[in-house]
C-alpha cells in the first residue's frame, strides 16, 4: 500500500514536469516566437504572490504556495487560450486535482486539493493575493513581450481590469510606465543607497 501511494506521488511529480514543456498558448496566439512555459509563469506568479501578500499583510508563504499550484491542472487540460474557453466545457480544476491525486496518501490529497479549493474560492487574503499574482504576472510578461515588439495590449488590459488588491493595482500601474530592464540599468550605473 505504501509503495503504491509513493508511486502515485512520484507520478504526480513527473506529471507536473510537463508544465516545463507546455507553452502558454496565449503568447503563441499573440505571435511570441519563444513563449514562456506554464512552469515559467507559475514560478514568477509564486514570487509575485509572496510580494503581494507581504504588502497586503497576509502570509507570503501561503500565498506563494497557492500560486505555485494554481495551474497544475493544465498538465491534463493544457493552457486553453481565453477565447477557446468560450467554446469548450472543460472539467473543473477541482475535478482534475481530484483525479491527479487518486491513490495518494490522504494527507497529500488534502494538501493539494485544499490548495486548489482555497485558491479558487478566494476566501482568504492569501488566495486573493495568489489570484492577483496570476493576473499581475501576466501583465508583467505582456509588458516584457510588448517591449520586444509584440502587440500584447489586450493581455495588459484584461489583466489590469482583473486586479483586486490595492498592492497589485499599484504595482501594475507602475509597471505600465517603467521599462522592464530599468532596474538593471540603474543597478549597473549606481550603487543603491542603503
Amino acid at each position: 500500500m505504501e509503495e503504491q501511494q509513493d508511486l502515485r506521488a512520484l507520478d504526480y511529480l513527473y506529471e507536473v514536469g510537463l508544465l516545463k514543456r507546455y507553452k502558454r498558448t496565449g503568447w503563441v496566439v499573440a505571435g511570441v516566437s519563444s513563449p514562456e512555459s506554464i512552469a515559467d509563469h507559475s514560478h514568477r506568479t509564486a514570487i509575485v504572490a509572496a510580494v503581494l501578500a507581504e504588502l497586503e499583510g497576509a502570509s507570503p508563504e501561503r500565498a506563494a504556495f497557492l500560486a505555485l499550484f494554481h495551474d497544475t491542472q493544465e498538465t491534463r487540460l493544457t493552457d486553453v487560450p481565453y477565447i477557446g474557453k468560450r467554446y469548450l466545457k472543460a472539467a473543473s480544476n477541482a475535478e482534475v486535482t481530484e483525479d491527479q491525486t487518486v491513490g495518494m496518501v490522504e494527507g497529500l490529497r488534502r494538501l493539494l486539493g485544499g490548495a486548489e479549493a482555497e485558491y479558487e474560492a478566494k476566501g482568504t487574503a492569501e488566495a486573493r493575493c495568489a489570484k492577483d499574482a496570476d493576473k499581475l504576472e501576466c501583465l508583467l510578461q505582456a509588458v516584457e513581450y510588448r517591449e520586444q515588439g509584440t502587440d500584447t495590449q489586450a493581455w495588459i488590459d484584461t489583466s489590469l481590469a482583473a486586479l483586486e488588491t490595492d498592492s497589485a493595482q499599484r504595482l501594475a500601474k507602475l509597471a505600465l510606465g517603467r521599462a522592464p530592464l530599468a532596474w538593471m540599468h540603474e543597478a549597473r550605473d549606481s550603487k543603491p543607497a542603503r
